[in-house]
C-alpha cells in the first residue's frame, strides 16, 4: 500500500511545491511508483511538471465535486513513473461548493482509496493555508512532510501547522505523523542559514531530515521550464540534493 505524505506549511514561498515536484520525480527515478496530487488552486506543480493548467479538463477540482472517476483525474507518466492529478484556478471555488457535504474533511481520502495500492508513494502539495483542502490532504495522508525555509522568521507559523496536525490526528486520521521536517533554500555562505538550522533542532522534537536543500539558479529555473530538476540540469546541486532527500524517505521507518 502506498504511503501517502502531505507537503505542508501555511507560510508561502517556503519550497513547498519545489519539494512535491522534485521529491516525486527523485523517487521515481528511484524506481518507486509515484502519484502527486495537487491541491493549490495556482497549480504550480501542476505546470512545473509540464502540464498547462489552463488547458486541462480533467483535475482535482471535478474528482473533489464527484464529477468524474480518479482514473479519469490522473494523468500519467508526466516524468519517469510519476502520474500527477492536476489542479487549477478552478479549485479556489470548491470549499463553497463543498460546504453542506457530508464528511467533508474525507472526500479526497475517499476518491483516492481505490488507486493508492497502485502506487509506492503518494505526495500531496497543500496550499499555503490551514483550509479544508489542507485538512483534507491530511485526513488522507500517513504523514506530513513540512519545508522550511532558512530565514530568519522560519518558526513562525511552525507551532501552529504542528498544531493542525495534531488536531487532525486527535480528531479525523489517529494514523496521522510527522514525516518530518527538511530545510530549504539553504545557503551556506551565510551564518543566517546555519543559525536558523541550530535554531529549529533546539526548539522542536520532530524528525529533522540530514538532507538540506540547497538554495540553487538550476532548482529555480526548472519550474519554468515545466521539467524536475533531476530531468532538467541532472547534475546540479538541487537535483542531487532531492535524490539524497528521496533516499532517506525511503529508507525512513515509522513505528
Amino acid at each position: 500500500m502506498g504511503r501517502v505524505i502531505a507537503i505542508a506549511n501555511q507560510k508561502g514561498g517556503v519550497g513547498k511545491t519545489t519539494t512535491s515536484i522534485n521529491l516525486s520525480a527523485a523517487l521515481g527515478e528511484a524506481g518507486k511508483k509515484v502519484l502527486v496530487i495537487d491541491t493549490d488552486p495556482q497549480g504550480n506543480t501542476t505546470s512545473g511538471l509540464g502540464l498547462d493548467e489552463n488547458e486541462i479538463e480533467n483535475t482535482i477540482y471535478e474528482l473533489l465535486i464527484g464529477e468524474i472517476t480518479t482514473d479519469e483525474a490522473i494523468t500519467k507518466e508526466v516524468a519517469k513513473n510519476v502520474d500527477i492529478i492536476p489542479s487549477n484556478v478552478n479549485l479556489a471555488a470548491v470549499e463553497i461548493e463543498l460546504i453542506d457535504a457530508d464528511d467533508k474533511e474525507f472526500i479526497l481520502r475517499n476518491a483516492i482509496s481505490n488507486v493508492k495500492d497502485n502506487y509506492d508513494f503518494i505526495i500531496i502539495d497543500c496550499p499555503p493555508s490551514l483550509s479544508m483542502l489542507t485538512v483534507n490532504a491530511m485526513t488522507t495522508a500517513n504523514t506530513v512532510l513540512v519545508p522550511i525555509q532558512c530565514e530568519y522568521y522560519a518558526l513562525e507559523g511552525l507551532s501552529q501547522l504542528l498544531y493542525t496536525v495534531n488536531l487532525v490526528k486527535e480528531r479525523l486520521n489517529p494514523e496521522l505523523e510527522m514525516e518530518g521536517i527538511v530545510f530549504t533554500m539553504f545557503d551556506s555562505r551565510t551564518n543566517l542559514s546555519l543559525q536558523v538550522v541550530e535554531n529549529v533542532k533546539e526548539h522542536i522534537e520532530e524528525n529533522v531530515y540530514k538532507t538540506i536543500i540547497p538554495r540553487n539558479i538550476r532548482l529555480a529555473e526548472a519550474p519554468s521550464y515545466g521539467m524536475p530538476i533531476n530531468q532538467y540540469e541532472p547534475k546540479s546541486a538541487g537535483a542531487e540534493a532531492y535524490r539524497l532527500l528521496a533516499k532517506e524517505v525511503i529508507n525512513r521507518k515509522f513505528d
